[in-house]
């Protein structure tokens, strides 16, 4: 089959989309409002995007509503200019499902999930203490694209529990994390855990010597 982007209605488009680039990390993004009351909300459009300097990229959709209104997250960030990304891990993927949840404004997802925070090192909205590791944003810039708002931030500070640190690289010991990924929509996401392949790059002398 064949979709015209051009004549489709943006659900059919979300549906094949969040189907087909797949799978995704999960941003469990935790901001703050001008009166230092907390969200947290989980975001599967999520990358990054450049390391000199490193840049994170986030797609947070307007409220589904008449006029353009935007999520808690999308708002605290434009106006407050700092998040954090809290690396979603298998261990926690429960809690952070519960902080999707639309919540009334006077409710707090990280009390409903049972999260606790701490402090970051450099920006004043606090990380996940579950949360095995965190990067610390500012905003760079927020791109308002139809009912979306595009938001790149920069990292200045990033936290990894030591037992997640490989000192020789530094690496990410990834295969002893556990993240897990968003599939399409319904609820479906993909484990980490025993599942990784190693595939070698393949250098082009090494690569005329077999073809």
């Amino acid at each position: 089959m064949k979709f015209d982007t051009e004549k489709a209605a943006p659900r059919e488009i979300y549906n094949l989309l969040i189907g087909l680039v797949a799978p995704r990390p999960i941003a469990l993004v935790t901001s703050m409002n001008e009166e230092g009351m907390l969200n947290a909300a989980p975001f599967s459009a999520y990358n990054y995007l450049c390391t000199d300097p490193p840049i994170v990229g986030l797609g947070v959709m307007n409220r589904p509503a008449e006029h353009f209104v935007p999520k808690d997250t999308a708002r605290n960030i434009r106006r407050t200019g700092e998040f954090v990304v809290n690396v979603v891990t298998e261990d926690i993927a429960q809690q952070m499902n519960v902080c999707a949840t639309d919540f009334p404004p006077d409710v707090s997802e990280i009390d409903m999930a049972g999260f606790s925070t701490v402090p970051s090192a450099v920006v004043r909205v606090p990380r996940i203490a579950q949360a095995h590791a965190a990067l610390e944003c500012r905003e760079h810039t927020t791109m308002e694209i139809g009912r979306s708002r595009i938001i790149l931030g920069r990292v200045v500070s990033i936290y990894i529990e030591d037992r997640f640190i490989d000192p020789a690289g530094p690496y990410i010991r990834a295969e002893e994390l556990h993240a897990i990924g968003r599939m399409n929509g319904l609820g479906n996401y993909v484990r980490t855990r025993d599942s990784f392949i190693n595939i070698p790059r393949i250098s082009y002398e090494e690569w005329k010597k077999t073809h």
